[in-house]
């Protein structure tokens, strides 16, 4: 555990409980508990939900290197930061499959989604 715990930048926190966490530090042991056992398949639904960009951006950079070593990376996010560094992609609206694509980059506007401010 000591080691996922480096990884996410939480050994410092090892000895303290939920309540004294903050929802960002939260995430970041969910993640060390989701790769302790060195999974082969990592579900993982918005792991960057709770983040800072500094904090999401090393969960990202974490989940490059699982899957560099071998792991299938199974995210749901609604984050086109991260959206982009997938092998592949699956577009959702309302349930539904609406189009999926194997390009490593995609921009939001192409996401389908109203990128109106």
């Amino acid at each position: 555990m000591q080691a996922a715990l480096e990884r996410v930048g939480m050994a410092h926190r090892m000895g303290h409980y939920p309540s004294q966490l903050s929802g960002g530090q939260q995430q970041r042991v969910a993640v060390a508990r989701a790769i302790v056992g060195k999974p082969l398949i990592l579900l993982a639904d918005e792991p960057t939900g709770n983040l800072d960009s500094k904090n999401g951006n090393a969960v990202m950079d974490l989940m490059l290197e699982l899957h560099a070593e071998g792991a299938t990376i199974c995210m749901v996010t609604h984050d086109p930061r991260y959206a982009h560094m997938a092998d592949r992609s699956v577009h959702l609206f309302d349930g539904q499959v609406v189009s999926e694509d194997d390009a490593q980059k995609h921009s939001f506007e192409e996401s389908g989604f109203d990128v109106a401010t």
